[in-house]
């Protein structure tokens, strides 16, 4: 497996943890610290469980949106920086996909109340994670496309 790729495969896992293999130690611990801090202050792990217990309303309840928010930046930062300390993202434009990812896991957590699946509200963790799927498309389209036009 290529660095990169295994730097952002951990930071995946648990931002910061791509940093430390990177040897950026401070940053790695900066970003672990700031994981602990948002996912304790938004309840992440009851939203998670209760998510996977199909108990939505319940995620809903213990939700800290107010904290909840700055999940999907961290998260998708400590995943960019990772993969470009390790030497990805070279290409222009290759930061696009995750600030994409990041835009759209931030609307699908807005947005999370109102939207309905079959009629059914599928939740604070369930919607972000289908919004990674056109935040992917987007970013990736408009990095294609920036590359085209300044060639």
């Amino acid at each position: 497996m290529n660095k990169p790729l295994e730097r952002l495969l951990w930071s995946i896992a648990l931002p910061g943890f791509g940093q430390l293999l990177n040897k950026k130690y401070i940053k790695g611990l900066t970003f672990i610290l700031l994981e602990f801090i948002i996912n304790v202050q938004a309840n992440f792990n009851s939203i998670i469980m209760y998510s996977f217990q199909g108990k939505i309303n319940l995620a809903f309840e213990e939700a800290n949106f107010l904290w909840l928010l700055f999940y999907p930046c961290l998260y998708f930062f400590a995943m960019w920086d990772a993969f470009k300390d390790a030497g990805g993202g070279t290409k222009p434009y290759s930061f696009l996909p995750f600030v994409s990812c990041a835009y759209f896991v931030t609307v699908g957590i807005l947005v999370s109340h109102n939207v309905q699946v079959y009629g059914v509200n599928i939740g604070p963790v369930w919607l972000p994670i289908v919004f990674v799927i056109p935040g992917l498309v987007v970013g990736f389209f408009v990095k294609e496309v920036l590359l085209h036009y300044y060639k």
